[in-house]
């Protein structure tokens, strides 16, 4: 056995939660060690939307989803699929869901994760100059598009609860609606532009230079799967899929759709679902758009990027271990060439990560039961948009500081 005593604080997974805490543990003075099993920003946190989705504050399961469930389960490609041979397994998340959507959790779900927001946009924009990488921020605002007056009516709720927390929208037609992208197909009648949107040039592309910062703050990287974590009285082990193992004072949990695997061997049960994401990255090429396109009632984005222009979205609830479906890679493209008629579909990569979801769409972030490790997980659609926020709650909590939110809505041992 391998043991290396010399580790301070080490972080399991080098997605973009788990690098934002290594920065921010990293600028207050402490050693980091960060474990992944591929890379830095080498798998879910690769390949999402771009999306800083400050304004999204809706919890998923408020967002009319409950209702559009019967229609979306009678199309295998349609915007949440969920194989039935998984079915089984996925019930008893399936009931939180839907508890979760009940009128009596709405406010408190909706003012806890308004406040998460609201200190997501206020560290990412400190963290962006911190890291030199304030240039990688694109401010274009989002368009969502309604085919519909129906579908547009059914949005006001939602923009309403929005507007108490200070989002700012407007609702576009017409002449308006075409020049904030041009070349969109008839089929959209109106849409909401909301200007305080922001997306990044490359998910990937930031999340290696947030992590280029921590490592000039002294943050360490190793490549190796960690199969379990166990406590101890004095600090934490971290055994290795080679059979060795890592001993840290601290341990901080941050492996997305993984992170419920290890915290149930500390003896903490969380009821964390994988929503398989699709999307087709396309040449930049391909179309003009001039902003992220959002189109709800088929649960899919388009957002420029400086890599390309990427196409995806969509939810599969299958778990870990089910080869990819990319027919709904293909299936999402094809709308998007009806949505917008000259689109280029040629050139595509195809690509599909593990998003880790909670029934309430509120991550874990705290300590667990067993001494000395924490969670940061859980964020679902958000892992981005949260990541800096999680990060400075990271780092308050392991430093033994009163962190700047409530963290009792986002618990480990709330279920």
């Amino acid at each position: 056995m391998n043991n290396n005593p010399g580790i301070d604080v080490a972080i399991v997974g080098g997605g973009i939660v788990g690098i934002c805490a290594a920065a921010r543990v990293a600028e207050a003075g402490r050693s980091v060690t960060v474990f992944d099993r591929t890379g830095i920003c080498e798998e879910t946190s690769s390949g999402n939307a771009a999306a800083f989705a400050f304004s999204d504050v809706l919890p998923l399961a408020h967002k009319g989803m409950m209702r559009q469930l019967p229609k979306w389960l009678a199309d295998p490609l349609g915007p949440l699929a969920i194989p039935p041979a998984y079915l089984p397994k996925l019930l008893p998340w399936l009931i939180r869901f839907r508890r979760a959507g009940a009128t009596k959790h709405y406010e408190a779900g909706l003012a806890a994760q308004a406040g998460m927001m609201k200190l997501a946009e206020a560290e990412w924009m400190d963290l962006l100059g911190r890291s030199g990488t304030r240039p990688m921020l694109r401010e274009d605002g989002s368009l969502e598009l309604y085919e519909s007056e129906t579908e547009f009516r059914a949005s006001l709720p939602g923009w309403a609860a929005r507007e108490r927390f200070g989002i700012g929208f407007r609702h576009v037609e017409g002449d308006e609606m075409a020049g904030l992208q041009p070349g969109l197909s008839p089929r959209f009648v109106k849409a909401t532009f909301v200007p305080g949107w922001k997306t990044v040039a490359d998910p990937k592309l930031l999340g290696k230079a947030v992590w280029a910062y921590a490592e000039r703050l002294g943050a360490r990287f190793e490549k190796a799967r960690v199969e379990h974590v166990e406590a101890g009285t004095n600090g934490a082990a971290i055994v290795l899929a080679d059979g060795t193992t890592r001993t840290a004072r601290q341990v901080v949990i941050a492996a997305g759709a993984w992170s419920h695997l290890l915290a149930r061997n500390l003896g903490d049960r969380i009821p964390l679902e994988t929503e398989r994401g699709y999307n087709t990255t396309l040449p930049v090429s391909a179309f003009d758009v001039k902003r992220m396109l959002i189109f709800g009632g088929h649960g899919f984005v388009i957002t420029p990027l400086e890599t390309g222009l990427r196409i995806g979205g969509a939810v599969e609830l299958g778990g870990l271990s089910r080869p990819p479906n990319f027919d709904r890679s293909k299936a999402m493209l094809e709308k998007a060439r009806r949505f917008l008629p000259g689109l280029d579909p040629s050139g595509g990569r195809e690509w599909m990560g593990y998003r880790p979801s909670l029934p309430d769409s509120l991550p874990v972030i705290g300590a667990a039961r067993a001494p000395n490790i924490f969670y940061a997980f859980g964020h679902g659609h958000l892992g981005l948009t949260q990541s800096a926020a999680t990060g400075r709650l990271i780092r308050d909590i392991v430093l033994g500081q009163t962190p700047p939110l409530d963290l009792a809505p986002f618990s480990p041992q709330r279920f």
